[in-house]
C-alpha cells in the first residue's frame, strides 16, 4: 500500500514498464512522481504494478496476465482507475478499460487534469482547453460512452464531461477556435513585454515544486501562490525587483516535468516566451529530490526545445534545509550523515561545474544574500550595456 485511503478520494493504481531503457529503481522513482501526481489531482494511490517488457505491447501496452493480476487486485480492493506512467495510444486505452472494466487513463491525461485545475485565468484555462481537445481528437471512438459511465474524479474535468454528443467536426471547430482566441492572447502578450521597456529580464525556470513560487516571493517581497504541490503555479507572474535600486523585471513561470505533454507545451506558447525572451534564467532545483539530477537534464532538454538553451543560466539548489536541519525526530548520527552528504554534494557540484551554482533555502531564506549579490552583479552587466549613461546606480 502507498498509503492509507484518504476521505472520499479516488482510489488509483499505478502502472509502469521496465526496460532497458528504465530499470526498477528508475521506474520506481517515476511511479513515486506518477503517484505524487495522482495526489495532486486528489486521488489515493493504492499499489503499484510493473512489468518487465522490451516493449510495450501494441494492443494492451501490458500484458495480459499483469492486466488480469491488476483487474483482480481492484475487485478485491475497490480500486476506482488504473493510471499508466506513459501515454497510450487510443486503441490501448479502448482496448485495455475494454479488459479492465474501470476507468484508465494515462498519464498525459493525468497532467492535463491537474492543469485543469490549477487554471485560474481565462488566459489559462484556455490554454488547457486547447490541450485537452487536442489529445480528445484521436480518442473520440468509444470514448463518448466512457465518460457516461464516469460519475466525476480525475480525468474528467473539461470538454469531455460536458459535451458527451460532441463529434469530430465540432472538436475541430473548437480546436480552431481556441487557437484564435490563444493568437489574439500572445499578440496582447507580445505588446506587454514591449511596452515593459528594456528592462533585464531575469525568469525562474525548474522542474516543478521546485521551489520558483517560493523563491519568487521572497525576492519581490509579493506574494505569488505557492503549495507542497506539482504545479502549483501556471500562469506567468512579473514582478519589478530592485536591489541596491538597480531594478530588473523577475518572472516566475509553470514548471517543468519529464514528458511533458507536446500538446501542452504549444498551448502554453506565450507563457513560455517569457523565459525565451529573458536575459538570465535563474534554474531553481529542489536538491533535497532523490532524482534532482534527471530533474536537471529535463529541465535542460527542455530549454533546448523551446528556444533558451542558450540563455546564460545560474543553478540554484533550493531546499538546503531538508539536509540542514537533520533528522527531526532526533537521532543525531542520521542527521550527521545527512549534513555530511550535503557539503560532500555541494562540493562536488561545485567542482564539476563552469556556472556559478548558489545553495539556498527559499523558505527559510538561508543564503539569500549570496543569491541577491550574484543576481546584481549579472544584472548590473546587462544594464551597463543598455543604459551606459545610468552608472549612478552603481
Amino acid at each position: 500500500m502507498l498509503e492509507k485511503r484518504e476521505f472520499n478520494a479516488e482510489r488509483v493504481v499505478l502502472v509502469g514498464i521496465v526496460n532497458h531503457e528504465q530499470d526498477e529503481n528508475k521506474v520506481e522513482e517515476y511511479l513515486d512522481e506518477l503517484a505524487f501526481l495522482a495526489r495532486t489531482a486528489g486521488a489515493s494511490p493504492v499499489k503499484k504494478f510493473t512489468q518487465q517488457l522490451n516493449k510495450p505491447d501494441p494492443k494492451t501496452f501490458i500484458g495480459f496476465g499483469k492486466l488480469s493480476e491488476i483487474k483482480e487486485f481492484n475487485r478485491e480492493n475497490k480500486v476506482d482507475t488504473v493510471i499508466f506512467d506513459e501515454e497510450l495510444t487510443p486503441s490501448q486505452l479502448r482496448n485495455v478499460e475494454k479488459l479492465m472494466k474501470s476507468k484508465v487513463m494515462d498519464r498525459t491525461n493525468l497532467i492535463l487534469d491537474i492543469f485543469a485545475r490549477r487554471a485560474k485565468t481565462a488566459h489559462a484555462k484556455t490554454q488547457v482547453e486547447l490541450a485537452q481537445y487536442e489529445y480528445l481528437l484521436p480518442r473520440l471512438t468509444g470514448m463518448w460512452t466512457h465518460l457516461e459511465r464516469q460519475r466525476g474524479g480525475i480525468g474528467t474535468r473539461g470538454p469531455g464531461e460536458r459535451e458527451i454528443e460532441t463529434d469530430r467536426r465540432i472538436v475541430r471547430d473548437k480546436i480552431t477556435r481556441l487557437k484564435n482566441q490563444l493568437e489574439k492572447i500572445d499578440k496582447q502578450k507580445a505588446t506587454q513585454r514591449k511596452n515593459r521597456g528594456k528592462l533585464v529580464r531575469v525568469a525562474l525556470v525548474g522542474y516543478t515544486n521546485a521551489g520558483k513560487s517560493t523563491l519568487m516571493n521572497v525576492l519581490s517581497k509579493s506574494e505569488v501562490f505557492e503549495e507542497d504541490k506539482l504545479f502549483a503555479t501556471l500562469d506567468t507572474t512579473v514582478r519589478k525587483v530592485a536591489i541596491d535600486n538597480l531594478p530588473f523585471l523577475l518572472t516566475d513561470t509553470v514548471g517543468f516535468i519529464r514528458k511533458l505533454p507536446h500538446s501542452l507545451v504549444e498551448s502554453f506558447k506565450s507563457t513560455l516566451d517569457e523565459v525565451r525572451e529573458a536575459d538570465i534564467l535563474l534554474h531553481v532545483v529542489d536538491i533535497s529530490h532523490g532524482g534532482f539530477q534527471e530533474q536537471i537534464r529535463v529541465v535542460n532538454q527542455t530549454l533546448q526545445e523551446i528556444g533558451a538553451g542558450h540563455t546564460p543560466t545560474h543553478v540554484v539548489f533550493n531546499k538546503i534545509d531538508l539536509y540542514e536541519n537533520g533528522n527531526p525526530d532526533g537521532d543525531t548520527e542520521e542527521a550527521d550523515e545527512k549534513i555530511k552528504a550535503y557539503h560532500d554534494l555541494k562540493n562536488s557540484w561545485i567542482a564539476k561545474s563552469n556556472n556559478s551554482n548558489i545553495f539556498i533555502s527559499a523558505r527559510n531564506k538561508t543564503n539569500i544574500q549570496e543569491l541577491r549579490e550574484t543576481l546584481y552583479q549579472e544584472v548590473k552587466k546587462i544594464h551597463v550595456q543598455r543604459y551606459p549613461y545610468y552608472d549612478f546606480l552603481y
